[in-house]
């Protein structure tokens, strides 16, 4: 069995699969803030489904984690992970030393799409794009099969492609990048509420008629089918599947973003020949997407940063 676990901000999901990828278990633990604690997090995820399948950590045939930041795959040091509050951890080299395990990191986003293209791929399907919508925006790239990271490990940050020259600045410290279009921080600063959840907050006032939910609501969509568009036109994968917390939009938001890709086609017959609304799905709900792929980021077949 393999080990795939899913360090996120407030949450943990952790998973063990079988030689066939199928899921034999899985659990979820709260995520502690600081190097140590997330470290500690990942002890314990591996240690806990080693309890529930019956065996000793050590038996696992290898570990692997997803976890947001830079990360440097050949060592497993990750830094800049500011989500998690700290800014460096060894977490390959100290979590295998804790679980007697060898262990590979990756970042959450190339791990979720590896994930998804496991669940979602046929076998016609050679390549697949995982467009992560959460507070911001990035895609992770499977192509042949293999995790494509590129030459410098930037493969897919799509969320920095500048697209309106007199938006706002970017965190990356460029103008009107396409993560401040379409993401959660791009809707909380469009539109500002105290709901719990923002992005359904802003489609409910959109269903209910609000007019500036409604100009909000559609310029979302259209910069996720811009997303998507960049994606199918830089590296024409054959799926862009969308994941990350905006996803949980559902329908709606798949809906949404097809019209728009619609309607883009009408007035280009090359758009129309690329059949741009049949090429994007959602990820399942109540998938972890990231964690299954964390699970097969040890398959170093499924993993290249060249094809």
């Amino acid at each position: 069995m393999r080990v795939g676990v899913d360090i996120g901000g407030t949450k943990t999901d952790a998973v063990a699969i079988d030689r066939g990828g199928r899921v034999v278990r899985q659990l979820r633990l709260p995520t502690d803030l600081g190097a140590a604690a997330v470290l500690e997090t990942a002890v314990q995820a591996v240690m806990q489904l080693a309890a529930l399948v019956g065996i000793e950590t050590v038996e696992f045939e290898s570990v692997g984690v997803g976890i947001p930041g830079a990360v440097d795959s050949e060592t497993g040091r990750v830094s800049h992970a500011v989500n998690l509050g700290f800014d460096g951890l060894e977490l390959g080299t100290e979590l295998a030393g804790r679980v007697g395990v060898s262990v590979r990191v990756e970042n959450d986003v190339n791990a979720a799409a590896l994930g998804a293209f496991h669940l979602l791929g046929t076998p016609g399907t050679r390549s697949m794009a995982y467009l992560n919508l959460g507070t911001g925006l990035a895609a992770g790239l499977v192509l042949n099969g293999r995790l494509w990271r590129g030459s410098r490990g930037t493969a897919g940050e799509i969320g920095h492609i500048p697209v309106d020259p007199n938006g706002p600045i970017c965190s990356c410290g460029q103008r009107g990048c396409l993560e401040m279009m379409a993401s959660g921080s791009a809707v909380a600063r469009q539109w500002p509420t105290d709901a719990e959840y923002p992005v359904l907050a802003l489609f409910g006032a959109a269903e209910n008629g609000d007019p500036l939910a409604l100009a909000v609501r559609q310029r979302l969509v259209e910069n996720v089918a811009s997303a998507v568009r960049v994606l199918i036109l830089t590296v024409d994968v054959d799926t862009v599947v969308i994941g990350g917390g905006i996803s949980s939009l559902g329908e709606p938001l798949l809906r949404g973003v097809r019209e728009a890709l619609e309607g883009w086609a009408l007035s280009s017959p090359f758009l129309a020949s690329l059949e741009l609304p049949d090429r994007v799905q959602l990820v399942p709900q109540r998938f972890s997407a990231a964690a299954l792929g964390a699970a097969l980021v040890g398959d170093t077949a499924t993993t290249s940063g060249a094809l």
